[in-house]
C-alpha cells in the first residue's frame, strides 16, 4: 500500500497550478515515503481540467486525476479523492497554495507519533480582517454547539489515518463538513500551528454567504442543540407572554380601556413574529437536510478518471 495520499481539489485554479506543481512534488520527493497526489477538477470552467492532463502525462507514476461531470462544492470534491485513495496516510490540501506544501512533512511526523487524525491551525494568517473575524466568531459558535473542538476549522491542511477515511466513505451523506465528521471518527486526534500565505494567485471560491451556508451545514449537520435551544427559548417567550396577559388583564379591570400602549403590543407581536419566522427557518434547514438524504443522489458524478494503468 502506498504511504501517503495527498487529496487536492481544483476548481477554476488555472493561474496558480504551475506553481502548485513546482512546489508540491520536490516537498513530497523529500518526505522518503511512497505517495501519490489525486487532483479532483470540480467542475472547473477555466483550462484548470486540461493543465492537470498534462500534469498527469509528466508524472504518470505519483498522479492521478479525477474530473468530475460538474460542480459538486469542495467537500464532495474531496470525497471523491477520498474514495479514490490508496494510502495509509491520507493528506487535504486546497490549490491555492495559502498552505505550503513543505508543511505536509509536519502534519505526517505527527501521524508517525500514533496520532489518528491531525488539524492544523494557520499562524500569521494572510486573510482579510473580516474573514478572520467571521472565522473566530463561527469557530466559537461552532464549538459550542456542536462540541467539536477544532482550533481553525477553515485550515483544509489536514491529514487522517486510513481507518478514519473508512469510516467517512461509509457514511452517505449529502451534506457534511468533513474535518468535524473526521473528529468525530478520531480517538486520538491532535491540532499543530502550520504557516500560511496569500493566494499564489486567483480569488477566494468562498463568499460571505457560502461562509455562512457551510456553518449553518455544520451546524445542523452535527447537533440538534438549535432546536432545543429554540424550543426553551420558545417556552421562556410562551411564559412572559402569560404573564403580560394577566397583567394586561388585570389592568384593565382596574383602570378602564385604554388606547395608550398600542404601539408598544405592536412591537412586542413583530417581536414574536421574527422569532417564529426564525424558527420556521430553523426547522426547514433540518427538513431540508432530510429532504436531499431520502432522494438517494448521487453526491457526484464522474467523467473520467486519469490514472495509470499499472
Amino acid at each position: 500500500m502506498i504511504d501517503v495520499s495527498v487529496i487536492i481539489p481544483v476548481y477554476n485554479e488555472e493561474a496558480g497550478l504551475k506553481a502548485l506543481f513546482d512546489r508540491l512534488y520536490p516537498a513530497l520527493d523529500n518526505l522518503g515515503k511512497s505517495y501519490e497526489i489525486v487532483f479532483i477538477n470540480d467542475g472547473s470552467r477555466d483550462r484548470s481540467s486540461s493543465i492537470l492532463s498534462e500534469q498527469f502525462n509528466a508524472r504518470r507514476d505519483v498522479t492521478r486525476v479525477i474530473l468530475l461531470k460538474g460542480n459538486f462544492g469542495q467537500h464532495m470534491a474531496i470525497m471523491a479523492g477520498f474514495e479514490h485513495s490508496r494510502g495509509k496516510m491520507i493528506v487535504t490540501l486546497d490549490a491555492d497554495l495559502q498552505n505550503p506544501p513543505e508543511e505536509i512533512g509536519k502534519l505526517l511526523g505527527k501521524m508517525d507519533e500514533g496520532y489518528d487524525y491531525v488539524g492544523s491551525i494557520r499562524k500569521n494568517r494572510q486573510d482579510s480582517l473580516w474573514r478572520s473575524f467571521a472565522s473566530r466568531l463561527m469557530n466559537g459558535l461552532r464549538e459550542r454547539i456542536t462540541r467539536i473542538k477544532m482550533t481553525d476549522q477553515g485550515c483544509m491542511l489536514r491529514a487522517y489515518s486510513r481507518g478514519i477515511i473508512d469510516a467517512i466513505n461509509s457514511a452517505r451523506e449529502i451534506n457534511t463538513f468533513i474535518p468535524a465528521l473526521a473528529y468525530t471518527f478520531a480517538s486520538n486526534p491532535t491540532e499543530i500551528e502550520v504557516e500560511h500565505e496569500e493566494r499564489a494567485a486567483g480569488e477566494s471560491k468562498y463568499s460571505l454567504y457560502s461562509l455562512i451556508r457551510l456553518n449553518f451545514d455544520l451546524m445542523t449537520g452535527f447537533s440538534v442543540m438549535p432546536l432545543q435551544v429554540f424550543s426553551l427559548f420558545g417556552i421562556l417567550i410562551s411564559l412572559l407572554s402569560t404573564l403580560f396577559v394577566v397583567y394586561l388583564a388585570i389592568r384593565r379591570l382596574i383602570v378602564g380601556p385604554e388606547a395608550q400602549g398600542v404601539f408598544t403590543l405592536f412591537g412586542i407581536v413583530f417581536f414574536l413574529i421574527g422569532i417564529i419566522m426564525f424558527g420556521i427557518g430553523l426547522l426547514g434547514e433540518y427538513i431540508g437536510r432530510i429532504y436531499q438524504e431520502v432522494r438517494h443522489r448521487p453526491r457526484y458524478l464522474i467523467e473520467t478518471v486519469l490514472e495509470d494503468s499499472k
